[in-house]
């Protein structure tokens, strides 16, 4: 009867072990895809042309990275999936705001 019942026990402490490293794994994830948006956010300017979003996706990044340091994962994940929508949408914006910008003049020629 020990044969069934340790294997049983050893199955538990296996899904129990799994499902607690779930928290990290998922979180170096999102914090990489958050990131990675705010990078390309980044490149193309959206600190001066969506500044609203691109703080909102900075400030949210730092919290993910703060809130991990204390082992929160979950809220951690939240945090970075919140950066990187705002970090897509300072893009976007910063993109069609570039492009809607007036041309900058030529320099006068001197006579």
């Amino acid at each position: 009867m020990t044969g069934p019942r340790v294997r049983c026990v050893a199955v538990v402490v296996l899904v129990v072990t799994m499902a607690a490293g779930c928290g990290p794994i998922t979180y170096l994830g999102e914090i990489r895809r958050a990131s990675d948006a705010v990078e390309a956010a980044r490149a193309v300017h959206a600190d001066h042309y969506a500044p609203y979003w691109w703080t909102r996706a900075t400030q949210y990044l730092h919290k993910a990275r703060e809130v991990a340091g204390h082992a929160d994962f979950q809220a951690a994940n939240r945090f970075g999936k919140l950066a990187a929508d705002a970090a897509n949408v300072a893009e976007q914006a910063a993109t069609t705001a570039a492009k809607a910008a007036p041309p900058v003049a030529p320099a006068k020629d001197e006579p």
